[in-house]
């Protein structure tokens, strides 16, 4: 059997050229959270972290960088918008992960419980009260109680895999 390691870089630690190989090649499934800065100006970001953390109560996790544009907000709200992402909706992911300046521009949002954006086509989308904020050396994991939310209409899973976004059975 051949040894499939890829070489280190020299300029890395073995250890976080390993971590990136692995999660590049690790598919997650895409959402986009949403939220208010405290002067009410929307922000908004994607993700691939999210998980379910408990269903009594309602609990879920997404982790962020506390360098992010939108960390700020964050830090200054109770309450974010979890969106479910579909591949109808790759161009408001695409959105979502470009310039933060851009990514409120024009009709494809709404406001939602609370004046929290919610994306318009997303496949569903949940309100979640933060109750935990979790500082992991320049990270945050984030825990939500999810309390109201709406499905959208059903869709083909948008997946990120390899810094693409793709649909299951796309060609890697």
């Amino acid at each position: 059997m051949k040894d499939m390691a890829p070489a280190p870089h020299a300029e890395e630690p073995d250890g976080l050229a390993a971590f990136k190989h692995a999660f590049r090649r690790h598919a997650a499934g895409v959402v986009v959270i949403t939220a208010l800065t405290p002067e009410g100006k929307p922000v908004g970001f994607t993700a691939t972290s999210l998980a379910s953390l408990a269903a009594v109560p309602p609990l879920a996790t997404f982790n962020m960088a506390r360098t992010a544009s939108a960390w700020p907000a964050i830090v200054g709200t109770d309450y974010v918008a979890i969106q479910t992402m579909g591949v109808r909706t790759r161009h408001l992911a695409e959105r979502m992960s470009g310039d933060h300046a851009l990514r409120f521009d024009g009709d494809h949002w709404y406001e939602g419980p609370h004046g929290i954006p919610i994306l318009k086509g997303v496949t569903s989308w949940m309100i979640g009260r933060i109750v935990e904020r979790l500082n992991v050396a320049g990270n945050a994991v984030i825990v939500v109680q999810i309390e109201e939310g709406a499905l959208g209409e059903p869709d083909d899973a948008l997946l990120y895999h390899e810094r693409r976004y793709l649909k299951p059975g796309d060609e890697v």
